[in-house]
């Protein structure tokens, strides 16, 4: 069991950072694109972000490559080549299998170098089977809360383009890129672009597929890099409707099988006595804030056995930093910047580290 599986403040955390790096803007790593270009009609950006809105979906499934360089540091449980678990999708190279059908209907298989852990929706019901661990966790969705599961980021194109796409406001140039073959299949690239010079991101790259308008590729490149930092691209893709038989998900003999708790009143991932974050600012130079009671005192590092003491230990070998916003540490990566001060408060965005240094002191 990775720490980040028994400590549900550090697995909310991290997640978070990553998520919203990618929300933030970007372009990637790679490319699943043949070297010569498709002479496809032309299309403005207008007519590609409508073509987005517009696009139907009756059914998919293929193969996805995720990659992210994100410039985390490191701790346990995060990335490692061949690993199933679904918290290292924050890290590193993945393969994944992804089959849909409606909103009601969908499959995700990471696939690791020893099993695959699979998170499937079918109606009400969600499991997340562990076939190395051959444990498997099952919920009952009342309709009364988030659906998604614990530890989200995208998983494949269209879910990453719905993200960036949702935050696409004045602040963001929007523009027609080179046409591109994705998995075999001919696509438009829209290409979206902060106009504020102090954002980490330098551009969010999205391969629309020519026939289907649906995403085939979604990539985040930082600013002053043409090498993007997180890509997530199909290699094979169907557009048929899957078998139902995708979705049926029977534990096999020997199973351990557990009914997952959403305690009431609070979204499900977000551990107890943390509170719901807010966004300061808009755009591509928002903040995310939020506070965290495990992080106060981190700057004295202990060791032990508490939840505590172990985020100290984590948090120690940080960078330390100060200001008239107070003391803290200072996590950088490549497309975003996580201050965590000493009192308690977490401040991330895809932004230098001056701006969370100016949100802290506002918001004190």
């Amino acid at each position: 069991m990775s720490v980040l599986q028994s400590r549900p403040a550090l697995r909310w955390l991290v997640p978070t950072g990553a998520a919203l790096a990618i929300l933030g803007g970007g372009a990637a790593v790679g490319t699943f694109a043949s070297a010569a270009e498709p002479n496809l009609p032309e299309r403005s950006a207008a007519q590609l972000l409508v073509d987005l809105q517009t696009a139907r979906l009756d059914g998919l499934s293929g193969t996805v490559i995720k990659r992210a360089d994100l410039g985390l540091p490191s701790l346990p449980g995060i990335g490692g080549r061949g690993s199933a678990a679904l918290t290292s999708l924050v890290s590193g190279t993945h393969t994944l299998r992804v089959w849909h059908a409606g909103p009601d209907q969908a499959r995700v298989a990471l696939l690791g170098t020893l099993g695959e852990t699979d998170v499937i929706r079918n109606g009400k019901d969600v499991w997340i089977w562990d076939s190395q661990a051959n444990k498997a966790e099952h919920t009952t969705l009342d309709g009364s809360g988030p659906t998604a599961r614990p530890d989200h980021l995208p998983t494949t194109p269209q879910e990453a383009a719905e993200q960036a796409l949702a935050a696409v406001d004045p602040s963001t140039r929007v523009s027609v890129g080179r046409s591109a073959s994705i998995a075999g299949r001919d696509a438009y690239e829209l290409v979206l672009e902060p106009r504020d010079a102090t954002s980490l991101v330098g551009q969010i790259t999205i391969a629309i597929d020519a026939a289907e308008h649906v995403p085939l590729r979604f990539q985040v490149v930082p600013q002053g890099t043409s090498k993007p930092a997180f890509e997530v691209a199909f290699t094979q893709v169907d557009f048929e409707r899957p078998d139902p038989a995708q979705f049926v998900f029977n534990p096999p003999p020997g199973a351990v099988v557990t009914e997952a708790t959403r305690p009431e009143g609070r979204p499900e991932g977000r551990p107890a006595g943390l509170e719901r974050p807010t966004v300061v600012g808009s755009g591509w130079t928002s903040v995310l804030v939020a506070k965290v009671p495990q992080l106060a005192g981190t700057a004295e590092p202990e060791t032990g056995g508490t939840e505590a003491d172990l985020l100290r230990g984590l948090l120690g070998g940080l960078p330390e930093v100060s200001g008239e916003w107070g003391s803290g540490r200072l996590v950088t990566g490549k497309l975003f910047t996580a201050l965590l001060t000493d009192d308690g408060r977490v401040f991330v965005g895809a932004v230098k580290p001056e701006r969370l240094y100016e949100v802290a002191q506002s918001t004190r």
